[in-house]
């Protein structure tokens, strides 16, 4: 058991900022840990939904801690995530299920682009305040993660077909079983059984389980 990696599987959304810090800091341990990283994109909504979650940010006292923890966690990690109260009401206006089926059909096509797609999307809502729901935006960073716009264009039609569609919603499921009830969701494969770790300021705790 000492020789396999631990797979290790990260359910996340791009609407999330938290889902951001846990991924870029898995990121990087996946050079140092023995860990085979599993990236699995998933809807928060349908998450949320299933769970009868609220977003934390409509408790008046959590907004106000989460905006300085992210600025915290954003600097100590040094990822570029900017947020300001009003991000909390752009979040709850904007639905990323169009920016999640899109990274989904990467998925299921060219999984070496997952990586830096992702990160442009995070790039794109967290650091410049853009709507990643609109078609342009969606092409806009596909083309920055280094996509042809004919490749991104057929991603983009995809995004309808009920395969990227069941794709998404059944790796959503799948967090849901797991335990997930929020983004990022950490799933470590260990001695048999699946660990769950919520949010991005758990991976010590994570490592420490995982003999690392």
């Amino acid at each position: 058991a000492k020789m396999g990696r631990t797979v290790v599987e990260l359910f996340y959304d791009v609407v999330s900022p938290y889902s951001w810090l846990g991924f870029e800091v898995l990121c990087r341990y996946q050079h140092i840990w023995n860990i085979d990283l599993r990236f699995r994109p998933a809807f928060l909504g349908g998450i949320m939904q299933a769970t009868g979650n609220k977003p934390p940010a409509t408790l008046p006292k959590r907004a106000e801690y989460m905006l300085k923890d992210i600025k915290r966690m954003a600097k100590y990690y040094q990822v570029p995530v900017q947020i300001s109260e009003g991000d909390f009401q752009r979040i709850l206006c904007t639905s990323s299920l169009g920016a999640m089926r899109f990274i989904t059909a990467i998925d299921m096509t060219q999984p070496r682009y997952l990586e830096p797609l992702s990160r442009e999307f995070w790039i794109r809502f967290w650091s410049q305040c853009e709507d990643i729901s609109q078609p342009e935006n969606i092409l806009a960073v596909a083309g920055q993660a280094g996509l042809s716009s004919e490749v991104a264009q057929k991603l983009l039609e995809m995004i309808s077909t009920p395969a990227v569609k069941n794709q998404l919603k059944e790796t959503t499921e799948e967090a849901i079983k797991y335990g997930a009830f929020g983004m990022p969701a950490v799933v470590a494969h260990f001695n048999g059984e699946p660990h769950l770790f919520f949010g991005s300021d758990r991976l010590e705790l994570l490592g420490s389980v995982i003999g690392e």
